[in-house]
């Protein structure tokens, strides 16, 4: 995955916040109430990245889908059922645990 892509679109989500945030605290009442800044700031950051930050976004997503599906081709039925195969013997589903029963007088 290309690194440079998803630290871009982090550091744009961050300064989305980061801004409105910095804007709203020069006010005097979001001095005294900062947890309201703060959700007025990730309400803020979080439109304006709808908006404008739809491309790196779809740059961030595309790279980690290819990057799930080279995963994917690699690893076949076929290679698990063979490293299984390999492996302990498995229990089966069906059978539960084997427990000895005795007889009360």
């Amino acid at each position: 995955m290309n690194a440079r892509s998803a630290l871009v679109y982090t550091a744009l989500r961050l300064l989305a916040f980061l801004v409105p945030f910095g804007i709203l605290m020069i006010f005097p009442i979001f001095r005294e109430l900062y947890w309201l800044a703060a959700i007025f700031a990730a309400l803020i950051g979080l439109s304006l990245s709808l908006l404008f930050l739809r491309r790196p976004l779809t740059e961030v997503t595309t790279e980690l889908a290819q990057r799930r599906a080279n995963a994917k081709a690699t690893t076949t039925d076929e290679d698990v059922e063979d490293a299984l195969a390999e492996g302990a013997p498995q229990a089966s589903a069906d059978e539960g645990p084997q427990q000895e029963r005795t007889v009360g007088d």
